[in-house]
């Protein structure tokens, strides 16, 4: 139950409004910001102290007593605060005067005013509390007490005296709660409550088995879900994309998936299925759209190894240069399944729509879309506020929810904290008494707000606080409807984003022809397409789904592209220009690279089709032939897919022509080996003369050795002669 504390009772709204007019007259006057002065600051620090300490009050079972019971007051206190609440006292009073309308109890219970006065009917003490911990008090309320109240809804308040803090400081704390006391009247009239059952994924497809594996686990949100619904007579609204997400996985679907598969087909719920990816027909119909939009085949997103007795060759493969093989017969092996399969909820009642709201047109174009016996599911604001669960609109079908009752209730299942679901349950069961009151047999219907993180107890409690036994969707559709007015208007936002999201899914269709198998790009795109006008956004999350969807396409259609260059050196006359081609995407893309001069200067061939591998960069060499000596030349370089789609339009690569070069640079290489050969010639004949010279001042030597031992030798001889003598 959501408290009133002292900072929202009717003092504190005072307050409140009294700083908002000073405030507001300080800003018209000074036409400037100022800042709150030291009385304000001090107020406003002493009010979020005071928001600290919670007061929740609740009576009966969900809020109702049978007339002539006894009943208990179920009163929560709950200490947000540091300091620690001492032993106080809780007081509740009821007012006997009933509220008579829907309004009535909205203001009571908003703003604190009823009519009548107040009575105690009991009171207790409380114990002390820690700060940050809760403590409940039971009060006891005898039929003596209650009286003979008549069936109605009576304003139902609890007041908190206490203090905090120690006995020399302390400060007193005086919270109040309201809520309402529901005497029920006999239920005459069936009411039946409608759960969608959605999940979205990060990447905006389809849910992958780590997602699975999460939302289907015990504490998981898809778990919540079945946990909530199991032994209500909720009728289960199904988004297709969940269970074909599943068995789209084959074997590698988590087992708990399986088995939450399983136990969904195993309830005995009724159920129909939204549109895949709960997309809005409103905004397709109010576009033109003369179909409602539809998955494209899902098979390329299907792993053929997931599929036992499935040959590899039964889907297309990403690789662009395969050949596929035989596809063998379906007596040879089984098929992989088709998108029927993957998609189909067991049991799924057929031509039921639940979109945004709807114009009278609209109707129309649904029934052109699914079929004249169509049955479209409104809120009764859009049928001017009557809240006849079956009713016809320019003879198309209608099943109408309580708007007002469907929103509570959505506020329930959303609600995490038990004693604030309780205040919440004891108002819709003052709506739902006062909608039997004026049309005690005419049945109810109940829409739940798409939420994908209920809690299952949240959620129970809002089904069990409204849902009859007994209650079929079928009997209901059945019965005779009601003749109304459909008040809608055009949303025009919508409908011009799902002209804006085709026209982009066009530029992708033509993008995805690089590809070998254009439905794994095209496949998912579609889906997101879907999620991005799926029902349950809000129009600033629309419109931001939007704007993600925008530049998620513009970043794909930029994911192959020629990186910028700087200005290449073309040295030589004849050369091969390497061009770079980034691949972005995670599949391989084939391409054709077209280069044409600006300048007849340079003659450019063409490269032939490239294969360009996932993420990574290829370099595509492209010959060029330069007819001059030196000059700058713009290259103009454009990609194309194989079928002749512009993948990147056209950009500017500059080549400096240098060809000149070559010949300065063979005349000067074969001047320095002209002038290396001549050293050599000049250095072999310098040594040549130079072993000449050495060979002749040795043979010299030699001669005069020669000579210079015959004249020695001469003497010796005369010697000897004289000697002879």
């Amino acid at each position: 139950m959501t408290a009133i504390t002292p900072d929202i009772g009717l003092r504190a709204r005072l307050r409140r409004l009294a700083g908002a007019t000073a405030v507001l007259a300080i800003a018209v006057s000074g036409c400037a910001f100022v800042a709150p002065s030291a009385a304000v600051a001090a107020d406003q620090a002493q009010s979020d102290d005071e928001k600290s300490v919670e007061l929740h009050v609740s009576a009966g079972l969900r809020g109702l007593v049978a007339p002539g019971s006894s009943t208990s007051a179920i009163v929560t206190v709950e200490n947000g605060a540091d300091a620690a609440l001492t032993t106080g006292q809780v007081e509740v009073e009821l007012n006997r005067t009933p509220l008579t309308d829907a309004a009535a109890v909205s203001t009571w219970l908003d703003d604190g005013e009823a009519t009548g006065a107040f009575a105690p009917i009991g009171a207790e003490d409380t114990d002390p509390i820690d700060g940050g911990a809760s403590a409940t008090t039971t009060i006891f309320v005898s039929e003596a007490t209650l009286g003979n109240l008549a069936p109605g809804v009576y304003p139902l308040r609890a007041e908190l005296t206490a203090s905090t803090g120690d006995a020399a400081d302390a400060e007193a704390v005086d919270a109040t709660a309201t809520s309402v006391l529901v005497i029920a009247a006999p239920q005459t009239a069936q009411v039946g409550v409608l759960v969608p059952v959605t999940a979205t994924p990060e990447g905006g497809a389809l849910l992958t088995a780590a997602e699975l594996s999460e939302l289907t686990a015990p504490d998981g949100a898809l778990t919540a879900q079945l946990d909530g619904v199991a032994g209500t007579t909720a009728v289960l609204a199904i988004d297709p994309s969940i269970p074909a997400a599943i068995r789209a996985l084959g074997t590698a679907a988590p087992e708990t998936a399986r088995d939450w598969l399983t136990r969904l087909d195993n309830l005995p719920n009724a159920r129909f299925a939204l549109q895949f990816g709960d997309a809005d027909a409103t905004a397709q119909a109010q576009a033109g759209l003369p179909e409602l939009l539809q998955p494209r085949a899902l098979t390329p997103l299907l792993d053929p190894a997931n599929f036992p007795g499935v040959p590899a060759t039964a889907a297309p493969t990403d690789a662009p240069d395969a050949t596929p093989g035989p596809t063998p017969s379906a007596t040879e092996s089984p098929a992989l399944p088709s998108d029927d399969e993957l998609t189909a909820i067991d049991g799924a009642l057929p031509h039921i729509l639940w979109p945004q709201t709807p114009t009278s047109a609209d109707l129309t174009a649904f029934a052109g879309y699914v079929g004249a016996d169509t049955t479209t599911i409104v809120s009764s604001t859009a049928v001017g506020g009557q809240s006849t669960a079956h009713a016809t609109a320019g003879g198309n079908d209608l099943l109408v929810t309580d708007a007002a009752t469907s929103d509570v209730l959505s506020r329930v299942a959303a609600a995490r904290n038990p004693a604030d679901r309780q205040r919440l349950v004891a108002e819709a069961a003052a709506l739902l008494q006062l909608a039997q009151r004026a049309a005690p047999t005419a049945p109810l219907l109940i829409g739940l707000d798409r939420d994908e993180n209920r809690s299952s107890d949240a959620l129970r409690d809002a089904i069990t606080a409204a849902d009859s036994a007994g209650f079929e969707l079928a009997t209901l559709r059945a019965a005779a409807p009601v003749p109304v007015t459909v008040t809608g208007e055009p949303d025009a936002a919508r409908s011009a984003a799902v002209t804006t999201l085709l026209a982009d899914e066009s530029r992708l269709t033509a993008f995805s022809s690089i590809l070998a198998d254009p439905q794994v790009l095209l496949s998912p795109e579609r889906i997101r397409i879907l999620r991005t006008l799926s029902v349950g956004t809000s129009a600033a999350a629309f419109a931001e789904g939007f704007a993600d969807h925008q530049a998620q396409t513009s970043a794909t259609l930029d994911a192959v592209n020629i990186p910028p260059s700087s200005t290449i050196q073309l040295l030589t006359a004849n050369a091969d220009l390497p061009i770079a081609v980034r691949n972005d995407l995670p599949w391989p893309v084939t391409v054709q690279l077209f280069v044409s001069p600006t300048d007849p200067r340079l003659e450019v061939r063409s490269p032939d089709e490239t294969i360009v591998q996932a993420q990574s960069t290829t370099r595509i060499k492209v010959p060029v032939s330069a007819r001059v000596g030196s000059g700058e030349v713009d290259l103009r370089l454009s990609l194309y897919s194989p079928t002749g789609v512009q993948i990147q339009g056209d950009q500017t690569l500059r080549v400096a022509v240098r060809a000149e070069w070559e010949t300065i640079g063979l005349v000067v290489l074969g001047g320095i080996i002209v002038l290396l050969i001549a050293l050599g010639v000049i250095r072999t004949v310098r040594r040549k003369r130079r072993e000449a010279a050495e060979e002749s001042a040795v043979e010299a030597q030699i001669e005069a050795l020669e000579e210079e031992e015959a004249v020695e030798a001469r003497p010796d001889a005369a010697t000897t002669e004289d000697t002879r003598e």
